[in-house]
């Protein structure tokens, strides 16, 4: 908090007329960088709509990818997600079918697919000696023993910096669009099989 008054050239004390913590104002960054991440009002596509969300939440945080270690992996982000989120969601998979149980599985899908890859592929780099670490972590992997991980040597080439783990830059210089892509399959089709085993007296035509 004095690190942020110092910046806006006041007082510590003149930020509590706004905000009464800390954590209010994570929640507000989190509401500020994800405000417009809901597409239009759910349709009978709720297959299209999901996709449209995921991708939406993604740009989101393409562009702020400060926010993508406090919207994915911080329960303080909770206080930034808009009830109409939620409501939102809730109504597309309730269209889909679910119900009860069900559909609060569906639910916390939805959240971990939405939140999930995306903290990953923005996770912050270190803040120190970048140019050591990344050079780490080149050197880890290639200098593995080839006989001892052939799989990894063989497949290396192309994983490089394209690949969770074996990586030295983050999503803002090098983004995973076809990894999120065949993510965003996965999760659909995952969920169309859920669906799928819902009665078929509850289950949306």
């Amino acid at each position: 908090m004095r690190k942020l008054a110092r910046t806006l050239d006041v007082y510590p004390t003149a930020i509590y007329w706004y905000v009464p913590n800390r954590n209010a104002i994570l929640a507000a960054v989190v509401d500020h960088a994800l405000h417009d991440i809901l597409p239009a009002a759910p349709s009978d596509d709720w297959r299209g709509w999901l996709r449209q969300l995921f991708h939406r939440y993604r740009e989101g945080v393409r562009r702020h990818p400060n926010v993508a270690a406090l919207a994915g992996a911080q329960l303080i982000s909770n206080g930034g997600m808009r009830p109409q989120l939620i409501d939102q969601i809730l109504t597309v998979l309730d269209s889909a079918g679910f119900q009860g149980a069900d559909l609060r599985h569906a639910y916390n899908v939805v959240i971990a697919v939405m939140t999930g890859f995306v903290t990953m592929e923005f996770a912050p780099q270190p803040a120190d000696d970048v140019p050591a670490w990344r050079d780490s972590v080149r050197n880890t992997f290639r200098s593995a023993d080839a006989e001892t991980y052939p799989v990894l040597a063989r497949y290396l080439p192309d994983l490089e910096n394209q690949a969770f783990v074996v990586r030295w830059q983050n999503g803002v210089d090098a983004p995973l669009d076809d990894s999120f892509d065949a993510y965003v399959d996965v999760a659909v089709h995952g969920l169309e099989m859920l669906a799928s085993r819902v009665p078929s007296t509850q289950a949306a035509v």
